[in-house]
């Protein structure tokens, strides 16, 4: 099942106020989910938990569908890295799934909602749950990944099938998250069907029972204040157990809150959530920055600073003596991004080595890649 393997060493570089600071350690995995439905190829995936011998309760997450959907191809389960991360910071396995058509996952437009004056978004939420549930299905038969007591997460369309899996929860699911939860947004402000929109959470909310908290910017563009709480209002009158979160604005369009630059603003309500019912851990810390090379100059340290900000796993820095440099992130092997960045740095220099695998430093053997290997990869 697994496409590569790495394991990320992360010193942790936050020390909390009276106590020490401690070492986060985590591991990744790509990986390609079983599904009858999704052909030979399965669903594309991608695993974050702590590293460790134990199993992690499983944090499912599930993404968005963006309005064009030529732009579906260009999804990465790696994209959502840096949200996987919070959740496998507070002691879950956090998985990626790319629902049948998107990113590399077969399947088309099998989640269509039809035409827009009549969508119709209960049997493309049934598509996505099913999707869900073969994710689920693949992880319970880890051992480092436990069902029991598993939470799922997802933003907009994602949103929307969260919720309608908390309808058909499986076993083990005690906690949902939905950022932004709906589907249809054509243009700003401008939903398919809204009533329609409004009618299928409300039938969610006939057999959802799984506590849930549900978070809307004030400004988002996509599923505006109005129809969020219609939404809401049409699930917990049917039944439904969530709780609502207008958050402040952000930025241009608070559709997108539920981001790796959002994280100061959307991580303090996931956090109350969960330790309102118990789950998850103490915060692991977050990787540590890593030193820039000593040879760079400030314009190429400000490069450096670049790498680090990445989130798109897997990705390298590569470096020559005399201060040249290359960098490459959001490769599909650890592999492909070294020998990208050493190509990218040898266009500067003929000698070239790995300064940095991912978030850690490359290892004495990495570094002593030189060009004629570079080029024989």
């Amino acid at each position: 099942m697994a496409v590569s393997r790495k394991l990320l060493l992360l010193i942790a570089g936050l020390v909390v106020a009276g106590a020490p600071a401690r070492a986060a350690e985590f591991y990744t995995e790509d990986l390609r989910i079983p599904m009858a439905e999704a052909g030979p190829q399965g669903l594309e995936a991608f695993l974050v938990r702590p590293a460790g011998t134990k199993r992690y309760p499983l944090a499912l997450l599930s993404h968005g569908s963006p309005r064009s959907f030529d732009d579906r191809a260009t999804m990465s389960a790696h994209k959502y890295y840096g949200i996987a991360l919070e959740y496998a910071r507070r002691g879950f396995a956090a998985l990626v799934v790319m629902r049948r058509g998107y990113g590399t996952s077969p399947g088309g437009r099998v989640d269509s909602i039809g035409n827009c004056a009549n969508a119709s978004y209960l049997p493309a939420a049934a598509v996505a749950v099913a999707d869900l549930r073969a994710a689920i299905d693949a992880m319970a038969r880890r051992t480092d990944v436990t069902t029991s007591g598993m939470i799922a997460a997802g933003h907009s369309a994602g949103g929307l099938a969260t919720v309608a899996l908390t309808a058909q929860a499986p076993a083990g699911l005690v906690a949902a998250i939905s950022f932004a939860g709906g589907r249809g947004s054509r243009d700003d402000d401008d939903v398919c069907n809204q009533d329609g929109l409004v009618q299928a959470f409300a039938s969610f909310g006939k057999t959802s029972r799984v506590p849930m908290l549900w978070v809307y910017a004030t400004n988002d563009l996509f599923f505006g204040p109005g129809l969020a709480r219609r939404l809401y209002d049409g699930f917990r009158g049917n039944g439904g157990n969530a709780k609502f979160i207008a958050a402040a604005p952000y930025g241009d369009d608070g559709h997108y809150l539920y981001s790796v630059v959002g994280r100061p603003q959307w991580t303090p309500y996931v956090e109350a959530f969960l330790r309102e019912r118990g789950l998850g851990h103490d915060l692991l810390s977050p990787p540590d920055p890593l030193p820039p090379p000593g040879q760079l100059n400030e314009a190429a340290r400000t490069e450096f600073s670049r790498y680090l900000a990445s989130t798109m796993p897997h990705k390298a820095f590569a470096v020559s003596p005399n201060g040249g440099y290359g960098w490459r992130s959001g490769r599909t092997t650890t592999d492909d991004a070294q020998r990208d960045s050493l190509g990218a740095c040898m266009k500067w220099s003929p000698s070239c080595t790995l300064y940095a695998i991912d978030d850690r430093l490359a290892g004495p053997a990495q570094r002593t890649l030189t060009d004629q290997s570079a080029r024989a990869r």
